[in-house]
């Protein structure tokens, strides 16, 4: 009988005729070595799929490695369930959780604050290493709802349960391992032998995993402890779990149940009490500290935040001003460009630092300034519009902007008169206790939300960007994070309910013609464990009006 050929064409144009139903994993040999680490999966006419996938149509196929972000998401995904299936082996009467990022790392501890010892933690990753030689394949399973609920049941994980049973799907996909079941939101490689490169470090009560670097997918990031992170994350838990929010399957039942109105409520308060004790801070520390910076990486709500604790100084009797380094960008035209050869507004060279610094020094002289005003829809400063500004010794100057703790920025003053603030959305809830919500897609999703009904751009135009944003983040801001006097948590744990019809409206109009569809298909999945939240709820003056408009605060957001 005459085998069924199918055309694959590949990255590099490369063509092949394969019988129909070979499965990916049979044509990485022949690619290998066109690429800098392992092939971990591969897009397929721009969706993404696993290397057990069999192709049964002729296809252009781009292979991914840890170059590749979809990649380390492929590659993390699958070594965290290497450290859940170790764990399980050794301590089968213990659950670990994958709690939150640290380090570049995931910071990792056993369910009821057990401690680890550092003999665990080098236990852990011995039995991690073992499964590695022995190349155990992940077996993936698709089981319907009521099947799920029976296991989960058996399992004692109902948290689980409760995200999935309000998706559309009528069914989930499971993953087994040498015996070893459990459900992950996304794919994973093939077998245990993919996994070579990781590293345990036993970290106050629990250990951190070690991930591959963006940078250098051949190495590991170095762990560098930051206890103050660690310190906000766990207070992040702490009231997570004072709330009755400590995944997303309880988050939506409190939708369905009608209390989600009095948790948003209650979680705005303490997002105003925290800025009010900053606010105190500041104050204790004037005159000396006239330069409030606020400083964060994208969509992290640096505006609002900053618009809040204005009002917060003024409550204590002050007359601040804000001042967004954004006004100080220059012309699109002199905006420098990155290696691809696009605009890279992260970079440091895209603000006018020269007369930021010389409006800076005239303004706390008692001078008055013009300050610019800059034009996101045209590329360039307002020709014919500016801001007057005259301050007194009781206008304390609020700056925001993403450079804001770069040392580089202010030249003319001394450090000591800096009050520096550092802002980031840190997740405060995971999907359940092995999947959790990573902060970077809680700022793109805010992203996709407001450049579409703020700034002019769709989501294929922000999915697009965003490895830029990311690598200039990288460069600019995250070297800085030590620099902060103090550190606030923007996210809200209610907000991607609120988000997820506004970004899902948008993703969905990106077509499968595009390689960012797989980005928009990922988030479109991921949202799919979210009930909707009527976002009328919000309050006017919240860090989320941000991106979805009706703020207070934005004359164009109302």
């Amino acid at each position: 009988m005459k085998e069924n050929l199918i055309k694959l064409t590949f990255a590099r144009g490369e063509t092949l005729n394969v019988p129909e139903g070979t499965k990916l994993t049979e044509l990485v040999p022949e690619f290998q070595h066109n690429y800098k680490t392992k092939i971990v999966a591969a897009k397929v006419d721009n969706v993404l799929r696993e290397l057990t996938y069999p192709l049964n149509t002729s296809s252009n196929i781009q292979f991914v490695d840890l170059t590749d972000p979809d990649g380390l998401l492929v590659y993390t995904r699958s070594v965290c369930f290497l450290l859940i299936k170790a764990f399980h082996d050794l301590y089968p009467d213990k659950e670990i959780l994958i709690s939150h990022s640290i380090s570049r790392g995931l910071f990792c501890e056993i369910e009821g604050n057990i401690p680890m010892s550092s003999d665990d933690v080098d236990r852990i990753a011995r039995r991690m290493r073992e499964l590695v030689e022995k190349k155990i394949p992940f077996v993936k399973r698709i089981i319907s709802l009521d099947e799920a609920e029976e296991i989960f049941k058996k399992m004692g994980r109902m948290d689980r349960f409760h995200v999935i049973e309000h998706r559309r799907k009528p069914y989930i996909t499971v993953y087994n391992c040498d015996g070893f079941e459990d459900y992950f939101y996304g794919y994973m490689v093939p077998d245990t032998g993919f996994l070579d490169l990781f590293d345990l470090k036993h970290y106050r009560h629990g250990l951190v995993l070690q991930l591959p670097n963006k940078t250098d997918p051949t190495t590991l990031y170095e762990f560098e402890p930051n206890d103050r992170v660690f310190n906000i994350l766990i207070e992040n838990k702490r009231w997570a779990s004072i709330l009755g929010v400590e995944n997303v399957g309880s988050l939506n039942d409190m939708v369905v149940n009608n209390q989600i109105y009095d948790l948003i409520r209650v979680n705005e308060a303490l997002h105003e009490k925290k800025i009010a004790n900053i606010a105190d801070m500041i104050t204790n520390e004037l005159p000396k500290k006239r330069i409030v910076l606020v400083s964060g990486p994208s969509s992290s709500g640096k505006t609002t935040f900053s618009q809040r604790l204005s009002i917060q100084l003024r409550a204590n009797g002050l007359k601040p001003i804000i001042i967004s380094l954004d006004d100080y960008f220059v012309d699109r035209e002199h905006t420098p460009k990155d290696e691809n050869g696009d605009y890279d507004f992260e970079a440091f060279e895209a603000i006018d630092i020269k007369l930021f610094n010389e409006q800076l020094l005239e303004l706390l002289d008692g001078k008055p300034v013009d300050m610019p005003i800059f034009n996101f829809h045209t590329g360039n400063r307002e020709r014919e519009k500016f801001r007057r500004l005259v301050i007194d010794a009781d206008h304390p100057l609020i700056i925001e902007g993403i450079h804001g703790l770069n040392p580089k920025l202010i030249t003319s003053v001394p450090k000591e008169y800096r009050f520096k603030i550092y802002i980031s959305p840190m997740a405060a809830l995971n999907i359940d206790d092995h999947n959790r919500i990573p902060t970077t897609d809680i700022r793109l999703i805010r992203r996709i939300v407001r450049d579409f009904q703020f700034r002019g751009s769709n989501a294929l135009a922000t999915i697009k960007r965003w490895p830029s944003v990311r690598r200039g983040e990288e460069r600019n801001i995250m070297p800085y994070q030590g620099e902060a006097d103090i550190m606030f948590n923007s996210s809200l744990v209610y907000e991607l309910g609120v988000l997820k019809p506004l970004a899902e409206t948008v993703l969905n109009e990106l077509t499968s013609d595009y390689p960012e569809y797989s980005e928009a298909k990922r988030l479109i999945e991921f949202l799919s464990y979210f009930l909707p939240i009527d976002s009328r709820e919000v309050p006017l003056n919240s860090i989320l009006r941000e991106f979805i408009g009706g703020s207070c605060f934005y004359q164009d957001h109302k």
